[in-house]
């Protein structure tokens, strides 16, 4: 007996040390822990800041109540798939929870014998880039329709707006009425007739086959890897047979198309590529998908980004069929509405892709600064010469191609992707998710922007439904860069 209460005992010497000492930080740091609870909603955080300096988020004194503070949203649903939320129930989310240690009050870091003796503490606000304009123009064009809109900028990653349809309004989830959060909470996770809940942003946590947008990887691929393909010229088909298989891979409509990359890009042809990708074999394939951020999650200081899927070459090698439809982004080839923005502004920077991230920059209290984004590159994904060749067939997508119709000005020298993905390869029910992806000016670019509007008609196309949303998106970013007031006013723009 007493051997085993000695035992009892040591176990019990051992938690408390695994406790006080190994598991102090995580408890400590743990968003659950009532501590930090207490000191994020009695103590107040700091704000959270649009890239024109309006207030996204502030903490503002309750007169009554458990709480001293309360979380507010001035702008609600428009940036609440960004900010998130500082739920007493339901802890942070969102910009919330990615920069929680520097809004919620803090020690400050002693630099004198004075602050060493009496520690004193802090609030930060956290600036972000998204630009309200850009933001408002983005909720106008997807009212009343599920979609999502990524725009930013290709030379230093910022991300200058994200929105998506459906979302919700983050002030009920930080209310003082428990009954009121959880009845926000059951509603922001209830998804709509089409599956999608508001709580799952469809901008960076929902991924949809891309469609004939994944056309620029896989020109790259032959470009930087088998340039000896840029130059094949595929037979002129409307259908092509699928290895190993009685099935037929069929063009758009039923049209004929061929050529070199050159010829098949600008308006899209689906066999000529499908035969390009069976060259290019999975193993390249799969590579190049890789360079572009496929298979990883994107850097977005944003928690929960989904991984964009490209398959493993191991699958594709048994599989010959799905690498011909992963060639046209189709199969098992996925995309958040992230990367696709991410495959635009690669392009257009010269094939180096730059870190997204939405902190701008971080102040304490008096305003001092904190801390400062410094752009950085996140993955090299082709060489300056393919970006260039690459860039002026998607330029000719739309003077010539399949975006010829979407009415682009030309002075801001639009380079554009058009995608009409279909949701499933079997069901004759089946619908189609129609994307765009571009940037401009093709000269100098200053934005990239991805387009997705899922669950379309079968007979929609992208450049159809996706078009003039990125066209209203592209002159509003446009006119936001030298300073003009970005407007609405576009006959063809929807909303």
């Amino acid at each position: 007996m007493a051997m085993i209460m000695m035992l009892l005992f040591g176990m019990v010497l051992l938690q408390a040390a695994n406790i006080q000492f190994r598991q102090a930080h995580r408890l400590a740091a743990d968003p659950k822990n009532p501590r930090n609870i207490t000191a994020r909603l009695s103590l107040g955080r700091g704000r959270i800041l649009a890239g024109d300096g309006s207030v996204l988020a502030k903490s503002v004194p309750t007169p009554t109540g458990v709480y001293k503070y309360q979380r507010v949203y001035p702008s609600g649903q428009l940036f609440g798939q960004i900010t998130g939320f500082d739920s007493p129930i339901y802890g942070t989310w969102g910009i919330e929870a990615q920069y929680n240690n520097e809004l919620m009050t803090h020690n400050v870091p002693a630099t004198t014998l004075s602050q060493i003796l009496s520690p004193t503490t802090t609030t930060d606000s956290v600036a972000l880039t998204i630009l309200p304009s850009l933001q408002n123009l983005a909720a106008q064009q997807l009212a009343g329709r599920n979609g999502a809109i990524v725009a930013l900028n290709p030379s230093n990653g910022a991300v200058l707006a994200m929105y998506a349809n459906p979302t919700f309004d983050p002030n009920p989830l930080v209310a003082p009425s428990g009954a009121t959060e959880r009845q926000a909470w059951a509603a922001a996770n209830t998804p709509n007739a089409f599956g999608y809940a508001p709580l799952t942003a469809l901008t960076y946590q929902r991924t949809f086959p891309p469609g004939s947008t994944f056309k620029i990887v896989t020109s790259a691929a032959a470009y930087d890897f088998r340039p000896d393909l840029v130059s094949k010229s595929y037979p002129q088909e409307s259908s092509i047979p699928l290895p190993n298989t009685n099935l037929q891979l069929q063009n758009y409509g039923g049209g004929t198309c061929g050529g070199t990359i050159a010829e098949m890009l600008p308006p899209s042809c689906d066999t000529g590529f499908a035969q390009l990708g069976l060259d290019l074999g999975g193993i390249t394939l799969w590579k190049q998908a890789k360079t572009f951020g496929f298979d990883a999650r994107a850097p977005l200081d944003l928690p929960g980004v989904a991984i964009s899927n490209f398959p493993k070459p191991i699958t594709l090698i048994h599989n010959q069929p799905f690498l011909a439809y992963g060639a046209i982004g189709q199969g098992d080839v996925t995309a958040t509405a992230l990367q696709n923005a991410l495959d635009a502004a690669a392009v257009a920077n010269g094939g180096r892709l730059m870190t997204p991230h939405l902190m701008r920059e971080i102040r304490d209290a008096q305003g001092n600064l904190v801390d400062r984004y410094g752009p950085h590159q996140w993955l090299t994904t082709m060489t300056p010469s393919t970006a260039a060749s690459i860039s002026t067939l998607m330029q000719q997508v739309v003077t010539a191609g399949t975006a010829s119709g979407v009415g682009f000005l030309s002075q801001d020298e639009v380079a554009a992707k058009t995608g009409t993905a279909q949701t499933s390869l079997t069901n004759v029910n089946q619908k189609t998710d129609d994307w765009m992806i571009a940037f401009a000016p093709a000269s100098h670019p200053e934005i990239a922007i991805a387009v997705i509007l899922p669950d379309q008609a079968l007979s929609a196309t992208g450049a159809e439904v996706a078009g003039p949303v990125m066209k209203c998106m592209i002159e509003g970013s446009l006119a936001a860069a030298i300073g003009q007031p970005v407007s609405n006013t576009s006959t063809t723009c929807p909303g």
